[in-house]
């Protein structure tokens, strides 16, 4: 006999937590082992106790719905709840299996908790392929990205730190991590630096190397210490190396 699914349920407002519950009554084999009012309890809740789904709200204190997937970094069981329709086409991006817009109907939270049950309890390859035909069939899909983030979230021992982009200096590739410094301070996260790049405003972060991405105002001078190689000579006094490409990718900045 299959163990019941454990769910998380994530949103700020006491009564739509209180309608998700009411809505589960009918349906069997489910169990909540949490609910939470802020994204960093979210965060907390998702990463101790694994659960098989998650009712998550967008607009939410502390963290957005979508900061607590991508500190979490869940790609699965994942029912988006929310009053804003116009975030449905990140939230599928980012591995939603379905976008419940409030207020919503017992029928429609059938509709969503029926094709999550389908794809949480079926092999992880199969799902994403499920998940990825849904993300796919949205109208432009993947040109429908939200403006670059404000924001990095980190998870790091246990604890959901919030940086500032304006804060950072670089970020160095660390075999499957990458280190965010800014100012006297180094975080480590989860994240190859090419995922990273890419969500980055490119007039702002620019690959000088294939293992240093700089934060452009950060910079202080270029030091050459020989034929072709450079360094970058930072303003909080780091120093950090310049590839050949990375230095025809930064010219331009600096006329």
């Amino acid at each position: 006999m299959n163990e019941p699914l454990r769910v998380v349920i994530a949103d700020d407002e006491d009564l739509a937590r209180r309608l998700i519950t009411e809505y589960l009554k009918p349906h069997s084999g489910l169990h909540i082992v949490a609910e939470c009012e802020t994204g960093t309890e979210a965060v907390d809740a998702i990463a101790k106790l694994q659960p098989d789904l998650v009712f998550l709200d967008i607009q939410m204190p502390e963290l957005t719905g979508l900061e607590v997937l991508e500190t979490t970094g869940r790609q699965h069981g994942v029912i988006f709840t929310t009053a804003y329709d116009h975030y449905a086409l990140r939230a599928f991006d980012l591995h939603a299996v379905d976008y419940l817009l409030k207020p919503y109907s017992q029928q429609r939270f059938n509709e969503a908790l029926s094709k999550a049950r389908k794809l949480v309890r079926i092999p992880s390859d199969t799902a994403e392929k499920g998940m990825h035909e849904a993300r796919t069939g949205l109208p432009g899909i993947l040109a429908a990205q939200t403006a670059q983030t404000q924001r990095l979230l980190i998870r790091d021992r246990g604890q959901t730190h919030v940086v500032p982009m304006a804060d950072i200096d670089f970020i160095e590739a660390q075999d499957d991590y990458i280190l965010v410094h800014a100012g006297q301070k180094s975080w480590m996260k989860t994240q190859s630096l090419s995922d990273l790049e890419a969500q980055l405003d490119p007039a702002q972060f620019i690959r000088i190397h294939r293992s240093y991405l700089l934060h452009l105002p950060a910079l202080l001078s270029l030091e050459k210490i020989s034929k072709d190689s450079q360094l970058a000579v930072l303003r909080n006094g780091h120093k950090i190396p310049v590839s050949r490409s990375g230095l025809e990718r930064i010219k331009p900045s600096l006329l």
